[in-house]
């Protein structure tokens, strides 16, 4: 048993089964046991792989897309780059590689990063330690100034907590973590949810809402002082039933409530909800479109041939491959979709509209 599953067996002890979204959030971001706080979860020796850990050409494409949307913002003297959820670090010490290809941005700019983990930020003061640009971190976007910003939110918005509700005869229930036979079980409250309709769905029909408060704060940021966003994660364009939780550890699918605090959890992004919380807050919405194709409409292929310009046989045979992981459709190309969140004064973005 994990020390985290022992806190969440304590809790239901005393005040019964817990929702699902509180258990998620236990998981990930307990200040002593969650997943994300106490560990470095990227590359090999992790439990997954995400894109900037594939290749540096992902990384420098979302730096030179920052650097386009500055000059559309008006070249303004100072902007905010803010990244949530920056991992290792090395999606932005790519970007602001290429972001130095113009001089004028780079010195624009001071950066931001979202953080809730010491190990990750840690991580990252390394990574970044050379990068000669201001740098500040976060425990939540709420902290961060107000002002014209751009933000990246690549594989975030998969791990903000859903809460889930499953179709009985009587209604939808909220879908909770409890103990059945002595182990973690999902299980339904007993009273359905009062107020909301019965639907056609059929019974045991799982339906997910996702926590929408720092993607409606950005959304709101925008709208306000100008600039734009970038989502890049997994998901589908449209809102739909289904359970999508699901754990990773050591590169492989796991049980959800298994080993509590050891498995990555997350859901599939709900890319239609996204958009309606950013416009119900003012923000105009780009996208989404597949990663692939969002990748290829920056340059990615081009960017690729030009490293293998100068690279070795086994070198380019490994761009070869990054360049595949990160746009084929049967790998992240078609799963993973890209969307901004703009002000609407921006017209169009790069990689969105042609």
């Amino acid at each position: 048993m994990t020390p985290l599953e022992a806190e969440i067996r304590r809790i239901i002890a005393i005040d019964g089964p817990i929702p699902v979204d509180h258990y998620i959030e236990l998981c990930l971001a307990h200040p002593q046991h969650g997943y994300y706080v106490t560990r470095d979860p990227f590359g090999a020796r992790g439990d997954f792989v995400t894109a900037p850990e594939v290749s540096q050409m992902f990384g420098e494409l979302i730096g030179a897309w920052a650097a386009a949307v500055w000059r559309q913002m008006g070249s303004p003297a100072r902007v905010q780059l803010v990244e949530l959820g920056p991992g290792r670090g090395t999606l932005m010490a790519d970007a602001l590689r290429a972001a130095k290809a113009l001089p004028e941005f780079f010195a624009a700019l001071s950066v931001h990063l979202v953080e809730i983990s010491p190990a990750l930020r840690a991580m990252q003061e390394k990574t970044l330690a050379n990068s000669d640009v201001s740098i500040a971190w976060h425990h939540a976007l709420e902290e961060v100034a107000d002002g014209p910003l751009i933000a990246i939110a690549n594989e975030f918005v998969d791990a903000l907590p859903v809460s889930q509700f499953v179709k009985d005869r009587d209604g939808w229930h909220v879908r909770m973590v409890g103990l059945a036979d002595d182990r973690l079980a999902f299980l339904a409250a007993p009273d359905p949810m009062p107020g909301v309709p019965a639907t056609e769905a059929v019974s045991g029909t799982i339906l997910e809402r996702r926590h929408d408060q720092p993607v409606s704060l950005l959304a709101q940021t925008i709208a306000r002082h100008g600039g734009a966003g970038l989502v890049i994660d997994y998901g589908h364009t449209e809102t739909s039933f289904g359970d999508t939780l699901q754990a990773v550890r050591d590169h492989k699918f796991a049980d959800p409530l298994e080993a509590p605090g050891e498995a990555d959890l997350t859901t599939q992004v709900d890319f239609a909800a996204l958009a309606g919380w950013a416009k119900r807050e003012g923000a105009a919405v780009h996208g989404p479109v597949p990663q692939g194709e969002f990748l290829r409409r920056l340059g990615i292929e081009q960017r690729a041939a030009r490293l293998k310009a100068n690279a070795t046989a086994q070198q380019a045979a490994d761009i070869d491959a990054a360049l595949t992981r990160l746009t084929a459709p049967d790998q992240m190309g078609d799963l993973f979709k890209a969307m901004a969140i703009a002000n609407p004064k921006l017209g169009a973005l790069p990689g969105f509209d042609t």
